[in-house]
């Protein structure tokens, strides 16, 4: 019997931790499972491409979130709530979406205390989840982004919204880089006047940007802030997109036991 093959989308994709993170969990669980990187260039061929490269399951990282939303037979409710997928699995023909990176996310940040107050900088897919499953645990939560159009669904969801020439800063007791600013070059998520206005009355700040010091966070260092990066929220959403392709098989902390071995390699 050949190894049920999965794989991560994205572009970029070659800096993804997740084929390490999966193949060590297959590998400690004794699963006859495969996971590889596939750099996706064009969002809309996403679902052809799945199929032509005989996938069970994939994850799906920046810009193609929405792209694999659209791609799916069958949403989740979070999923469909939130309007952006993760985590694909095949079943019997039909692809089934899952959306992995908010639950992770919450998970992630659950260990800062007396947070009540968020700013997120950018309004991507991820951010469409996280808000919505922060919301609903009763954070307050702004978003902030570069240009009016993203802003449309989290106006309709009821969430304040600002651009970077409307925004008016009060304090955040949380501020986290959603873009993928930083991630190849040094550039911040939006201006440097406003970060030097939220970031010295902030509590915390998280980059969801994993493997590196991304300027964001040099910056928020620079004002002797506690700093997270995305390693955890990587880790937790990878381990429940784990055992949606194994068909919930395997407990999270007997996943958690073997992936979190790629973040010490």
């Amino acid at each position: 019997m050949s190894k049920v093959l999965f794989a991560i989308f994205g572009n970029p994709v070659s800096h993804s931790k997740s084929p390490l993170m999966h193949n060590l969990s297959f590998q400690g669980l004794d699963f006859d499972g495969c996971y590889a990187r596939y750099l996706l260039e064009d969002g809309e061929k996403l679902r052809e491409t799945f199929f032509s490269l005989s996938l069970k399951g994939i994850n799906i990282t920046v810009p193609h979130k929405e792209h694999a939303y659209n791609a799916c037979d069958v949403l989740d409710p979070f999923a469909k709530k939130v309007g952006a997928v993760n985590t694909i699995v095949e079943k019997e023909g039909k692809l089934y979406g899952y959306n992995t990176d908010a639950p992770g996310f919450l998970k992630a940040i659950s260990e800062f205390e007396n947070i009540k107050t968020v700013l997120f900088l950018g309004a991507g897919g991820t951010a469409k989840s996280t808000s919505v499953i922060l919301k609903e645990e009763g954070y307050d939560v702004t978003i902030l982004n570069r240009s009016e159009s993203r802003l449309t669904y989290f106006k309709e969801n009821g969430f304040q919204t600002y651009t970077f020439d409307d925004f008016k800063p009060r304090s955040y007791d949380l501020v986290i880089n959603m873009t993928s600013a930083g991630l190849e070059d040094d550039s911040l998520p939006c201006p440097s006047q406003i970060l030097e206005q939220v970031i010295p009355t902030a509590k915390a700040c998280v980059d969801v940007i994993y493997g590196k010091e991304t300027p964001f966070l040099k910056l928020a260092k620079t004002y002797k802030k506690p700093t997270k990066d995305g390693s955890d929220m990587l880790l937790y959403q990878g381990i429940i997109a784990f055992e949606y392709f194994t068909e919930h098989t395997y407990t999270f902390e007997e996943i958690k036991e073997h992936m979190q071995q790629a973040f010490i390699l």
